[in-house]
C-alpha cells in the first residue's frame, strides 16, 4: 500500500499532467509549432536543409568524406549515447558498480528504479499525446515510432544522471561536489540539445522530458536515497 501511495499514484498523476500538457501544446500551436523556426534557423546556419520529405540532406553520414560541421560532430555521439540500448546498458552497469562499491541494495537498485519509473510515465503519456515529430527539419537519423512528446531520451538522461548525482551525494567520494552538477545538468542538458538540434524533437518535447526526468529522480531519491544525517562534531 505504501508503494501505491508513494510511487504508483504520483506516477499516474505525472502521466495525466504530461498528457494534458502535450495535448494543450498541440491544440495551441499545431503540429508545426513556431518553436521549430529557431531550430530550422540554427540548422540552416550550419548548412543543413531538409528535403521535401523531411529527411536529412545536409550531412550525409553514409559518405565518410563529406565535411561534418562542429555541432554535428558533437551532437552525434550524444544522441547515440542516449539511445535506448545504451541507456539500459548504462543503468545496469551503474547498478552493478553501485552494489560493488557500497553493498547497499537500495542504492544499487536506484538506477534501474528511476529508469523504470521514467519509462512507464513516458510510454503512457506519449501514447496519450501522439504528437508527430518535427516537420521540415534536418534529421540525420530515423526517428523512433513513438510520439514526439515528451522526449524519452531526454527524460532518461535527466533521470539516470540525476540519480547518479544523488548516489554521489549519499555516499560521497572525491570530487562529488564538482561532478554532481555536471551529472545533473550538463550531460542531460547537452543530450536534450542534441535531440532538438538533430530534428528528433520539438523544443517543448525536450523541456517536458527534462521535467519528467527530474521528477523521476526526486521520487527515487525520496524512496531509496534519503540523505543520511551527518554526525555532529563533538565539542572539545
Amino acid at each position: 500500500m505504501s508503494l501505491v501511495r508513494s510511487v504508483v499514484l504520483p506516477g499516474l498523476g505525472a502521466i495525466a499532467v504530461l498528457a494534458a500538457a502535450g495535448r494543450a501544446v498541440r491544440m495551441l500551436d499545431g503540429d508545426d509549432p513556431r518553436e521549430d523556426r529557431a531550430v530550422r534557423a540554427l540548422q540552416g546556419a550550419f548548412g543543413h536543409r531538409p528535403d521535401e520529405g523531411g529527411a536529412a540532406v545536409g550531412t550525409d553520414h553514409a559518405d565518410p568524406t563529406r565535411h561534418r560541421e562542429p555541432l554535428d560532430r558533437v551532437t552525434a555521439p550524444l544522441s547515440w549515447y542516449s539511445g535506448v540500448p545504451q541507456t539500459i546498458a548504462s543503468g545496469l552497469i551503474w547498478c552493478g558498480v553501485t552494489w560493488w562499491s557500497t553493498r547497499d541494495g537500495r542504492s544499487a537498485a536506484a538506477p534501474a528504479a528511476v529508469l523504470t519509473l521514467e519509462t512507464a510515465c513516458f510510454v503512457a503519456s506519449a501514447a496519450l499525446v501522439g504528437r508527430p515529430r518535427p516537420e521540415g527539419v534536418w534529421r540525420p537519423e530515423h526517428p523512433h515510432a513513438t510520439s514526439s512528446f515528451p522526449s524519452g531520451h531526454t527524460a532518461a538522461a535527466f533521470a539516470l544522471h540525476g540519480t547518479l548525482a544523488d548516489l554521489l551525494d549519499r555516499h560521497g567520494g572525491p570530487g562529488a561536489r564538482l561532478v554532481g552538477p555536471v551529472l545533473r545538468y550538463v550531460v542531460p542538458g547537452a543530450i536534450a540539445f542534441s535531440r532538438v538540434y538533430r530534428g528528433q524533437h520539438h523544443i517543448s518535447d525536450a523541456v517536458a522530458g527534462a521535467l519528467l526526468g527530474r521528477w523521476s529522480t526526486a521520487v527515487v531519491r525520496r524512496e531509496l536515497l534519503p540523505i543520511r544525517p551527518r554526525p555532529s562534531r563533538a565539542t572539545p
